[in-house]
């Protein structure tokens, strides 16, 4: 499915390296992951930051012009590469936290405005001990940074521990589904594309990673790289950190300025139409909303408060004509019988194009959540043009449905691909098999129910059992030999008394 340059690279001795750096901060900072992945952000952009500056003034030097640096020529002990070696902890915290940290958190101005300085200015220096921090710099330091595809794979490696520190693992959906539907939807340079829920921006990472998988001529093409860089990557979220979060990991991919903003892409505010050419998101389950704060074209189209569904209005809004989407739902969206429930299905298989209904089994969100869901896929037309449906009863991801998620060895994921992708291939297959298609009349004549089980057929082995007569002689056997136990048994007690 993934190429080898796709694979994360944080293995041995760089993994454990990380591991031992969060398990400092863990002992000694503080008790928060999502605390902890943030100030290791900050470290890194402030890391980033100066190698890029060392970078643009080496060329500044080479071509024999002036350049005005970010950093205050009086001020070297702003730089990483200076407060690194600084060697008095105490010297370092003070310069940290009353000096470089509020500097960094007012940059502005075309050279460094990207999506990450702008929510730096709302951070918060929390590391709270000198020597804390300088282990961490000094550990951060150590990491081959200078690499983007290994710094991108520790990021998401420090993101991963999310997923395992209780409640802030909502803020992940597992990467190898988001990457299993950035190959179903195969983006192209010429795509905008838009999460609306973000988090750590784990969709429009992946998509940046297959694009640059892509030897296309687009690598080498100026508009394609300003696109890829400044408008191609939108995404919306409420929390400000995982705005931070989400920006840095799209630099640290290589994305120097996503679109990302602090919003609630369901509000008023929102007026975003017609304007995305492929969505892929996972939107809040089981949220209620106020219908006062809720945009009004969505509630015309959904009169609801449930979150799932209004996203997937807003989702039709906000593509363009011949726009695609692959989001995940929960299992409910398929089959609620709800009026607004039925009617968000009607409106997508009627008056768009719904491709594929992947049902995904219930342990893929564990440990946090033991939610059935499913993954929706579908083309914004205005027109209709559902014909056939495409079904896929996915039951293992490669990893165990427990809460441990441990690797094993069976995986539909390559087979979901390669099926999607050759759809043509699928029509002559039963509804007893994994995958099939159910015509759109049927769905229609269904209330537009949209859950496998509707309609896949489960195919009964007829079992052969023995003649009566002959099980009856085998019981009468069986009643004898454990006759012929018992007096063996008890002649055996016998001798023993004698």
């Amino acid at each position: 499915m993934k190429g080898e340059q796709d694979k994360i690279m944080i293995t041995g001795e760089l993994k454990n390296k990380i591991d031992q750096l969060w398990e400092m901060l863990w002992t000694e900072g503080n008790a928060n992951p999502l605390t902890n992945i943030e100030q290791l952000t900050y470290l890194l952009f402030m890391k980033d930051l100066d190698k890029a500056e060392l970078h643009r003034e080496g060329d500044a030097e080479f071509l024999g012009i002036p350049y005005e640096g970010i950093f205050p020529k009086d001020k070297p002990e702003y730089r990483w590469s200076t407060f690194k070696n600084m060697g008095d902890a105490q010297e370092v915290y003070r310069l940290m936290s009353q000096e470089i940290f509020p500097f960094i958190k007012s940059l502005s101005g075309d050279t460094d405005d990207t999506a990450f300085s702008r929510y730096m200015r709302d951070a918060i220096f929390q590391i709270n001990k000198p020597a804390t921090l300088q282990k961490a710099i000094a550990a951060l330091d150590e990491l081959p940074t200078d690499d983007k595809d290994i710094l991108g794979d520790i990021y998401e490696y420090l993101l991963s521990k999310l997923a395992s520190a209780g409640t802030n693992g909502q803020f992940r959906t597992p990467r190898h589904i988001i990457d299993m539907m950035v190959e179903l939807m195969q983006p192209t340079i010429k795509d905008i594309i838009s999460d609306p829920a973000m988090g750590s921006a784990g969709f429009l990472v992946s998509a940046s990673r297959y694009l640059n998988r892509q030897k296309d001529e687009w690598q080498t093409n100026m508009e394609s790289m300003k696109h890829f860089h400044h408008t191609m990557f939108h995404g919306n979220d409420m929390d400000t950190t995982m705005l931070r979060l989400g920006a840095m990991n799209m630099m640290l991919h290589g994305v120097e300025d996503p679109q990302i903003a602090y919003r609630d892409s369901l509000s008023q505010d929102n007026e975003e139409t017609d304007k995305y050419t492929l969505v892929l998101a996972n939107p809040p389950f089981k949220g209620s909303l106020d219908y006062d704060t809720t945009a009004n074209d969505l509630l015309a189209m959904v009169k609801t408060k449930k979150t799932e569904l209004l996203f997937l209005a807003l989702f039709l809004r906000t593509l363009k004509a011949g726009g695609r989407a692959a989001v995940i739902v929960p299992d409910g969206v398929l089959f609620g019988s709800s009026k607004a429930h039925k009617t968000i299905r009607q409106e997508i298989v009627e008056n768009h194009k719904l491709d594929a209904v992947i049902s995904m089994p219930s342990g893929v969100f564990k440990p946090y959540a033991g939610v059935s869901t499913a993954i929706l896929m579908f083309t914004k037309t205005g027109n209709g043009g559902t014909d056939k449906v495409w079904f896929y009863d996915m039951k293992a991801d490669g990893f165990s449905l427990d809460d441990k998620r441990q690797p094993i060895g069976d995986n539909d994921i390559p087979d979901i691909i390669n099926r999607f992708h050759h759809l043509a291939d699928e029509a002559c297959r039963k509804r007893t098999e994994q995958s099939f298609f159910v015509p759109f009349e049927e769905i229609k004549a269904n209330d537009f129910d949209l859950s496998i089980n509707k309609y896949k057929e489960i195919e009964y082995e007829k079992v052969a059992y023995e003649p009566t007569a002959v099980i009856l002689e085998k019981i009468k056997a069986l009643e004898t030999e454990i006759q012929a136990s018992f007096v063996e048994l008890e002649r055996l007690l016998n001798e023993d008394e004698k």
